[in-house]
């Protein structure tokens, strides 16, 4: 049976702290590089009574609303592994943030604490855009800030909102950018996008996961 393609799932966190458990993942957003009708998008109640100010008002959501009307926390990381998993049909996921060292901290501790497993891998490796970036041009640290990737790629109109589920569609968009930015392989050049984008995107089952690919803040379902 031929192997199916690599699913890059760019994931974007909001949390109300610096780490999670005495602080809490306040929303969660994925997007599939190369799919923009993959989404998903989930609020989370928080887990504790401890938050940061300033770091709740970064995403502009309102704690005590989130307190009485989001899911809770096994919910929703529940609902985010069925929409992960439902992936499998046409591709293999591929943990992708920038940076990954903050979104997969969180990513990866509410899976393994509300669920026992994550469903992308048991190490919680993945994609860190920075550090693909800083491979991809020989460029230093301070030159792989996704505003210096967005200018080098042209990118102006992918705006960065805070919102995750938002966030999320932006680093796909970046980095399926960062993936055509590469030289092509012989007999690839006239293709107009990246190989790994191309085989998710004509994958038999493509179509089957189209419906399942947006979820909300209230349950957290396609």
């Amino acid at each position: 049976m031929e192997k199916l393609p690599e699913l890059y799932i760019a994931v974007d966190v909001e949390a109300d702290g610096p780490i999670p458990g005495p602080y809490s993942m306040i929303s969660l957003g994925m997007a599939v590089v190369g799919r923009p009708g993959l989404t998903f998008y989930t609020e989370l109640r928080p887990i504790s009574d401890d938050f940061v100010p300033a770091a709740l008002a970064v995403s502009g959501l309102d704690r005590d609303r989130l307190l009485r009307e989001a899911p809770a926390a096994e919910d929703a990381m529940a609902a985010a592994a069925k929409w992960i998993n439902g992936l499998r049909r046409i591709g293999r996921p591929v943990f992708l943030a920038g940076p990954a060292v903050f979104d997969g901290m969180f990513v990866h501790w509410y899976f393994h604490r509300f669920l026992g497993k994550s469903p992308f891998s048991a190490s919680g490796a993945g994609i860190d855009l920075r550090s693909y970036w800083m491979g991809l041009q020989g460029c230093e640290w301070a030159g792989s800030r996704k505003s210096v990737i967005k200018q080098r790629l042209e990118l102006t109109g992918v705006p960065h909102t805070h919102h995750a589920g938002e966030d999320a569609a932006e680093l796909a968009a970046v980095f399926e950018a960062v993936l055509a930015s590469r030289e092509a392989p012989p007999g690839e050049a006239e293709a107009g996008e990246p190989r790994e984008v191309r085989e998710a995107r004509e994958a038999p089952e493509a179509r089957e996961v189209r419906g399942a690919g947006e979820a909300t803040a209230g349950d957290g379902e396609a």
